[in-house]
This record gives structure tokens, C-alpha cells and sequence, in this order.
């Protein structure tokens, strides 16, 4: 499909690029080529290594490198150089006979809770991790797809993970990244990325504190000179905040709700903090005792303390990074603040209430849903030109760091 490129002085040729992401297309395989050979020859080391860079180099001119936030509730995928070109549902639809994927995103969240017996509408993501490998994989080389126009070059992909994953939480991503046709795949801490996001001086030897709250995690750090000196990673977010408003309307009131209906109370009238004006919502559900469907009127006041619970655990994971942050960078979060973002920040309050419990400057972030996407799309735009960057990504062969 497209010319065979030479490579000159090295004398490989990477043959024909796949039409198809593929894991082993000519041009991962022309990169193999060039890193073989007699190693005792520091001169054809050097050229081979060239050669990689140079190939590396231009494909990566004409492919579409991919910053990734696969977040437990939404996945966003920004393309370089042309900013965040998806946003949809972290949701695949799939017919259990043949297994075949129905729809992705947008459409099959609108089939949760509402599919006949051989659909289904899932999440594969939990907890900010894969809890089902091969419908992750699917979804991503979906979107993948959906955003890349030039086929036949493979992309780059930068995804964002939670910091407290395990090794083998972290291999799954990557590989997931790989089979869904990147050409070569690193995963950033989505700390680090909301940071680099919202345009903290991460590089720097200064203390900048973020806290993300996304579907599945809560992810807060304190950053200094492109690592991550303090953190505190819990499986407590906005999903947990969904479930305590649904658990309350279901004891309170003998109503059952869905995961969108509460997500969508939590939207209305979900408050961390007291208003000046407290809000009300007529809810509709179904009756447990009548099983008919009602509706009830409910306010902020009452979500305020049905949510109590998981956002007080919010705030203890900052104080909790905090108790163990060097004095030096704390004095430097005293002066900058803590900045917030992900959709968990958007609640209503929570700024102040982090405010009033640390006694620190709390900031919501300009776009709190897009830092880690943000962020991954930064570091792709500057990989090349700025090798400290680097530090922040891993791979597959990357050790832990702890």
C-alpha cells in the first residue's frame, strides 16, 4: 500500500506499512531488524540505533500519536496536534450469543439498565482499572479507530493509570494499548498527567498538589521535579458517591434508582459543603413495596448527608498525604494551593470543604474533566524535544517507581 522506505547507510528496508493497526506491522518488524545484529561493532550499533530514531521519526510525522485518559466512567483520547477529539462513556454493548460489540460509548450507555436478556451494556473498567481485558481492548481499538484517519500508521499511545495499580494492573493497560494497535504504548500516572494538565510546574523543584477525583479513584500527589514525592491512591470516587445517593433514596424512601438517575441527583443537587440557597429534585424511580413506578422530591440538604461517607474519605487521603508531604513542599502548596480536577471536583462545595478541613488554598481547575487527557497530549506534543518528560512515562520493561 504505501513504498518501501530505505534507510540508506543501514541497508534495511522496512517494507509496506499495514493498512491496519497491528502490533506486527513492517514497521515494528523493520524496527526489530535494526536493533539485531553483532553488538561488538560499536559503529553498526550506532547506525542501527539512527535508524530506529529516523524511522521512529518519521513515521511518527505522518501517524497520530493518542493521549488516552481511560477513566472508569468516560475515556477521552486526544490526538496530537489536534487536540481532544473524543469523549464518550467508558461503555461497550455486547449480544452475549455471538459476541459480537453492538455499540461503544454514547450509545450503549443509553442501553444500560434497558437491554433484553442476550445484550449487554458493561463497564470494563473498575475501579480505574481492567476488570475485562478483552472488552477494554475492543473499546479502545474502537476509539482508536474512530480518531485516526491514516490507518496505515500505527500510533503512539500514552494512557493515564491510577498510581496505586499493581504490576499487573499496569501490564494489562499496556498490553491492551499494544493489541489495539499502538505502535508503541507508555502509561503515565494520572496524577503526574492531571498535573502536567492544568499546567503545574511539575519539572521544577517547586511542591504542586493535585487531587483527581475521577469514576472509580481518587488520586492525590505532591509533585516535585517530574516525580511524585507524596500520594495516596483510594477506590473511592464518584462511582461510590452514585451508589451512597442510590442506597439512600432506597432506605429513605423505598424507591429504587439507577446508576444514571443517581449520577444525575449527584449532577442537580449534590453539595460537599453548605449552600447559600439549598436545592430541590423530584426523583423518579420504582416503588420496592408497590413495584409501580413514583417519583419523590428531595434536597440538597438530604444528598449532602447521604454522600457524607465517601467524601469525608476524600478529604482524609489529602490530609493524610499531607501528614507525610517534606516540609519544604508543604510551605510551597501553602503558598500555590491544591488544585482539583477530575468530575469528582465539579461537586458543589468540595473545594471549600477541603479548604476548611486542611486550612490550605484549594483551586477547581479550569477544565477538571479534560487534566489527565490534557496532560497525556502535552507530554506526546513534547516527548521528542524535551527528554526530561520521559521520566514521568513507563513501558512495559519500566521499573516501579516507589
Amino acid at each position: 500500500m504505501v513504498a518501501p522506505v530505505g534507510l540508506g547507510s543501514n541497508g534495511v528496508d522496512c517494507g509496506a506499512v499495514n493498512d491496519r493497526f497491528s502490533g506486527g506491522s513492517a514497521f515494528t518488524g523493520a524496527l526489530r531488524v535494526l536493533a539485531q545484529g553483532d553488538d561488538s561493532d560499536g559503529v553498526h550499533l550506532r547506525r542501527r540505533r539512527q535508524g530506529v530514531f529516523f524511522v521512529s521519526k518519521l513515521f511518527g510525522r505522518f501517524g497520530r500519536d493518542l493521549g488516552i485518559d481511560l477513566g472508569t466512567a468516560t475515556t477521552l483520547v486526544h490526538v496530537r496536534g489536534k487536540g481532544i477529539m473524543l469523549r464518550e462513556p467508558s461503555v461497550i454493548a455486547i449480544d452475549q450469543d455471538t459476541r459480537k460489540v453492538l455499540a461503544v460509548g454514547e450509545e450503549a450507555k443509553r442501553m444500560l439498565g434497558r437491554t433484553p436478556a442476550n445484550i449487554i451494556a458493561v463497564r470494563p473498567l473498575k475501579d480505574g482499572v481492567i476488570a475485562d481485558f478483552e472488552q477494554t481492548e475492543k473499546m479502545l481499538q474502537y476509539y482508536a479507530g474512530k480518531v485516526s484517519r491514516h490507518r496505515w500508521v500505527p500510533p503512539r499511545m500514552v494512557v493515564g493509570i491510577p498510581s496505586g495499580v499493581t504490576e499487573v494492573e499496569r501490564r494489562a493497560v499496556l498490553q491492551a494499548a499494544m493489541r489495539a494497535g499502538a505502535r508503541e504504548a507508555y502509561v503515565i500516572e494520572e496524577p503526574m498527567a492531571a498535573a502536567i494538565g492544568v499546567g503545574l510546574p511539575v519539572v521544577e523543584p517547586t511542591g504542586s498538589m493535585v487531587v483527581d477525583i475521577g469514576g472509580g479513584t481518587t488520586e492525590v500527589a505532591v509533585i516535585s521535579l517530574a516525580g511524585i514525592v507524596a500520594s495516596r491512591s483510594i477506590r473511592i470516587a464518584g462511582d461510590e458517591i452514585d451508589e451512597a445517593i442510590a442506597n439512600y433514596v432506597r432506605r429513605t424512601y423505598n424507591l429504587f434508582i439507577g446508576e444514571r438517575t443517581a449520577e444525575q441527583v449527584k449532577i442537580e443537587i449534590g453539595s460537599a459543603f453548605p449552600l447559600d440557597e439549598e436545592l430541590e429534585l423530584e426523583v423518579k424511580g420504582r416503588d420496592l413495596i408497590s413495584g409501580l413506578p413514583r417519583s419523590v422530591r428531595i434536597t440538597s440538604e438530604e444528598i449532602r448527608h447521604a454522600i457524607a461517607e465517601p467524601v469525608n474519605a476524600i478529604v482524609e487521603a489529602v490530609k493524610q498525604t499531607l501528614e507525610i508531604t517534606p516540609p519544604e513542599l508543604a510551605a510551597d502548596i501553602m503558598n500555590y494551593g491544591i488544585v482539583l480536577c477530575g468530575g469528582g471536583g465539579l461537586l458543589r462545595g468540595l473545594d471549600k470543604l477541603i479548604q476548611h478541613e486542611t486550612q490550605m488554598p484549594v483551586y477547581v481547575a479550569s477544565d477538571p474533566t479534560s487534566a489527565v487527557v490534557l496532560g497525556t497530549g502535552k507530554v506526546l506534543e513534547e516527548l521528542d524535544n524535551n527528554p526530561m518528560l520521559r521520566k514521568v512515562l513507563q513501558t512495559a520493561q519500566s521499573p516501579r517507581k516507589r
